[in-house]
């Protein structure tokens, strides 16, 4: 299995390296940044800007997100225990509509013995990615995913101030009912942490000796 940085070769290569953690920069470095993938292959994803980019510009590759790879291969994992802890699990708008990736997601919570709290608006239904979309979109997401990035997202990427976007991270943080929120997108994370949100990406919750 070959190892890839992005869907794009050569994606932001310095901002990402300025803000990585020493320990893993030197592998990062040594990771190839893109390698064209054959029809009817499979990539695994982590990324929800790669999965769209893979859903719209590669149809003819199959698309799993690595919680979905995890499930399929979990024979030997360990799962962390958190005595039915409850969180409220935050989806994202940048995979709204896949069902697939938000069930596997839920899955990994209960095996770890995570209790699931819903928000209202979750699944097809959020509206949240963190600041990300009170900001310009970067323009190969539009080339590259026009159907997500400009046909799905009507009134969003709108410029807002940093001030402004902390406030609307801070009144979205009020509907959660749990101390503690899990998400799976790096870009909802941005947006609790700059709320003062309690907050795990997933897979810290998975491998939590390993971040």
């Amino acid at each position: 299995m070959e190892i890839i940085r992005c869907c794009a070769e050569k994606y932001k290569v310095r901002q990402f390296e300025e803000v990585m953690a020493p320990s893993v920069c030197e592998q990062w470095k040594a990771t190839p940044h893109y390698i064209p993938f054959e029809p009817n292959t499979t990539m695994i994803s982590i990324c929800h800007n790669c999965t769209a980019v893979f859903q719209e510009s590669h149809p003819d590759i199959n698309v799993l997100s690595l919680w979905e790879f995890i499930l399929q291969h979990d024979a030997d994992f360990h799962y962390p225990d958190y005595g039915c802890e409850r969180m409220t699990i935050q989806d994202c708008w940048r995979q709204y509509d896949n069902q697939a990736e938000q069930a596997a997601v839920r899955e990994l919570l209960r095996r770890m013995n995570i209790e699931v709290v819903e928000m209202a608006e979750n699944r097809e239904h959020t509206r949240f990615c963190g600041t990300s979309l009170y900001r310009p979109a970067p323009p190969r997401n539009l080339k590259m995913a026009p159907k997500r990035f400009v046909e799905d997202a009507e009134g969003m990427f709108v410029t807002h101030t940093e001030e402004e976007q902390k406030q609307l991270m801070e009144e979205h943080c009020q509907q959660y009912q749990t101390k503690k929120v899990v998400a799976y997108c790096h870009y909802c994370t941005e947006g609790l942490r700059l709320a003062g949100q309690p907050h795990y990406h997933i897979a810290e919750l998975l491998f939590p000796y390993s971040v």
